[in-house]
This record gives C-alpha cells, sequence and structure tokens, in this order.
C-alpha cells in the first residue's frame, strides 16, 4: 500500500511500473489483479506470468526520519542520512532551524544521540 500511494502521488501510469506490481499484488489480490492486468493491454492470465526478480539492492536505505525529542518528548523528526557519524547528526540537529526554536536560547545540558533510532536533547 505504501508503494501504491507513492505511485499515486506521482501520478505514475507507466507499464514498466505497474505491470510488476500487478504481478507482485496477484497472490493477494486474484481478482482484482487479473482485471488491471487485463486494463493493462495483457492477453493471457496474470497467474501464467513470472514473478520479478528480487534485487536487494533496492531494499537498502540510505536516510532515516529521526525523531527529535526535547526532555524525552517528541517535537518533530529529521531526516538524515544514515552514514552520518555522532558528532555530524549533532551539528546538523543543532543548526536545524526547528531545534534552535525549541531551544528558545537555553543550552541543552545533554544531547543523547542512538544512531538509526533516536536523538533526545536534554534542557
Amino acid at each position: 500500500m505504501i508503494a501504491v500511494n507513492e505511485l499515486t502521488a506521482l501520478k505514475c501510469n507507466t507499464r514498466q511500473i505497474l505491470a510488476p506490481l500487478t504481478v507482485l499484488v496477484s497472490p493477494y489480490a486474484p481478482h482484482i489483479a487479473e482485471e488491471l492486468w487485463r486494463l493493462l493491454g495483457n492477453k493471457e492470465s496474470i497467474s501464467t506470468v513470472d514473478f520479478p526478480v528480487f534485487e536487494p539492492k533496492y531494499l537498502v536505505e540510505s536516510a532515516k526520519n529521526y525523531p527529535i525529542s526535547f526532555n524525552g518528548k517528541m517535537r518533530f523528526t529529521l531526516e538524515l542520512p544514515l552514514d552520518l557519524s555522532k558528532e555530524e547528526i549533532e551539528k546538523r540537529v543543532m543548526e536545524n532551524e526547528k531545534t534552535i526554536t525549541q531551544l528558545e536560547g537555553k543550552n541543552p545540558k545533554k544531547l543523547i544521540i542512538v544512531p538509526g533510532k533516536i536523538i533526545n536533547i536534554v534542557l
């Protein structure tokens, strides 16, 4: 559903993308998938088509939406690359305008960073 929602937002109508997606949906919703397969202009049944080839390189995430918390309460999220060090994460978080607004000129007592998980700023 996430993929379908993103493709809808992009107004995707490319057969190269929709045909494999229809094949992937077919075991879960065979009747609808068969109808969509026909609408895509195919004559044979979707049940005779091979599944798309699995490529793990497309499953590797390069960024993470970090929840930014102040005193344990999540205030906003910030998307950062996963390959950043703790120091780089700290720098980007402290330079962010939302962080500056939340701090209201105060200096944080402690900054807890768990890479790939969460960032907590203690005031």
